[in-house]
């Protein structure tokens, strides 16, 4: 079973790390660990108000972020010992995730839900929605418990 689990470094994706590390998998079953790293809006609008080194500096947190979080997630799959792959792409999440589940062949999508409601899914949108109602696999959203 080829499983691509999206990670955000949020707790609601460490859940949906948790959640595919516990479970009893078939034999041979694969997880690829794909994060996201979506480019920030700029927060002016003339160009001198930045500093020089700005783009430099936010892709450079974009990368550290990023490894972070994979290597995080990998090392809790390797307690299950699960064939893992990692894979860090720049886009925009709600369509590189299912064009890689796709491009990749996965029978599953695993991700956390952040649980947004009202005008804040309004404005900020729904990556697991988005998700579940394009991907050509089964998709699994894990909510994280008031608990964890």
């Amino acid at each position: 079973m080829k499983i691509l689990l999206a990670v955000d470094g949020s707790a609601f994706s460490d859940a949906a790390v948790e959640e595919v590390a516990r479970r009893p998998w078939p034999e041979g079953s694969e997880v690829k660990v794909l994060h996201v790293a979506e480019r920030p809006l700029i927060p002016a609008t003339e160009p001198w108000a930045l500093p020089d080194n700005y783009f430099e500096e936010m892709d450079r947190a974009a990368r550290e972020h990023a490894r972070m979080t994979v290597e995080k997630a990998v090392a809790k799959l390797a307690q299950s010992k699960l064939e893992s792959s990692i894979e860090v792409v720049e886009g925009y999440p709600k369509h590189v995730i299912t064009d890689e589940a796709e491009r990749w062949g996965a029978d599953l999508i695993v991700l956390g839900s952040h649980g947004y409601r009202g005008l804040t899914k309004l404005l900020l949108g729904s990556v697991s929605q988005a998700v579940a109602s394009h991907a050509h696999c089964s998709v699994e959203i894990v909510r994280k418990h008031e608990s964890q």
